[in-house]
């Protein structure tokens, strides 16, 4: 509102034949705000701040994590992002040899992104066997017309809906229509499939229950030696890389920048766009610092929440089962069951938290004398420990 009310008093003036305009002086004065905010939230002593680091190339040695990767759920493969899509097609089609019903379940809700599309494609299927599980002895459900207007817009537009069913028991037969001169295609249904009702029913209960194939992110956990580049972190262009729409995001972003530096900023409009630049990166590399000094590393997404990067430093633990906390730059403390993503936080591209034994549990153990084990990570994890 207040910058409304100023460029409408702007709009009321005239420009000065000679000198800066008045619209010339609010430009240059925000240009000044806006370089003062770059230079304190680029500086490492500013208290709070998480420094961005800066993409290095592939090959350099001094990498954080050589890239993201994936692990295909399939095979178990360590993948590229760029290899995700081509595995799991891959593995999905050699798996029709061994379980085709499995198969083409996992092809209609892989291949096909549309999930509105696929969801009414399936219900669809589900209603077509359940019209045979409940009406076994009527022939008229046991056969499906492939010209019909629902099966076209519906099913066939849908890759692997075919081979569900073939692999459930249907077979292409053309059959006579009354009153029209040539045969037309159906499926139907064989007599060994109709015999075996319950396998009908359990192959609907899995298509109806199945999700998209997706290659997990590869936490890439490692170990390293207490260092003073805890805090350095040279992150490789798989954490800066942005997609087709991301970047058309950033081109619109940045042509409403001149506009921005024409009109007066709240405080809320500058938090704003610090929330926007927090949602530029997809991952984030995260370090957690123990008592004794080690770092254990692991890579999330960005939007994963603050209880993933809990249960991954669980996981590590010599004694998992006592109560601990992370904090984070400047002392916040982040809480296990908090609804938070880690771009909510301000720990993207990258963070150091600091692990700490929850305060109740360091007391009872110190009141019976005894002082917490500055090593509290499992053993076979140290003994891969690496140099920072």
């Amino acid at each position: 509102m207040a910058a409304a009310a100023a460029l409408a008093r702007l709009e009321q003036k005239q420009p000065r034949a000679r000198g800066p305009t008045s619209q010339e002086s609010i430009r240059s004065q925000v240009r000044k705000e806006l370089q003062a905010e770059a230079t304190v939230s680029g500086s490492p002593e500013a208290p709070g701040t998480n420094p961005v680091p800066k993409p290095k190339e592939e090959g350099s040695t001094h990498l954080a994590v050589p890239g993201v990767y994936f692990t295909c759920p399939l095979t178990g493969a360590i993948l590229r992002k760029d290899q995700r899509d081509a595995c799991i097609r891959e593995a999905i089609l050699s798996h029709f040899s061994t379980d085709p019903v499995a198969a083409s379940i996992m092809k209609i809700h892989t291949f096909n992104k549309d999930r509105d599309r696929v969801k009414l494609g399936v219900d669809t299927i589900a209603r077509y066997l359940d019209n045979i599980h409940l009406h076994p002895e009527e022939e008229k459900y046991r056969k499906i017309k492939l010209q019909n207007k629902v099966f076209q817009e519906r099913i066939n537009c849908l890759e692997g809906t075919h081979e569900f069913f073939e692999a459930i028991g249907f077979q292409k037969v053309l059959l006579p229509i009354p009153d029209q001169e040539g045969p037309e295609e159906f499926y139907v249904l064989s007599e060994a499939a109709l015999a075996q009702p319950q396998s009908l029913e359990q192959h609907k209960e899995q298509l109806l229950r199945a999700e998209p194939v997706r290659a997990t992110l590869a936490r890439q956990r490692l170990v390293f030696q207490p260092s003073p580049l805890a805090s350095h972190f040279d992150l490789p262009a798989d954490f800066f890389s942005l997609t087709a729409e991301e970047l058309k995001r950033e081109q619109r972003l940045r042509s409403e920048a001149v506009e921005r530096l024409s009109v007066l900023r709240t405080k809320a409009m500058r938090e704003r766009e610090e929330q926007r630049e927090m949602r530029k990166y997809t991952y984030t590399l995260l370090r957690v610092r123990f008592p004794d000094g080690c770092l254990l590393q692991g890579t999330f997404y960005a939007r994963e929440r603050v209880a993933a990067l809990y249960a991954f430093v669980r996981e590590a633990l010599l004694i998992d089962w006592l109560p601990f906390e992370l904090l984070a730059l400047g002392g916040q403390k982040l809480l296990e069951d908090e609804n938070l993503a880690f771009n909510e936080c301000g720990l993207v591209p990258s963070a150091l938290l600091t692990f700490s034994w929850d305060a109740a549990v360091l007391a009872d153990i110190r009141a019976a004398g005894a002082q917490p084990d500055s090593s509290v990570l499992k053993p076979e994890l140290l003994s891969a420990i690496k140099k920072l």
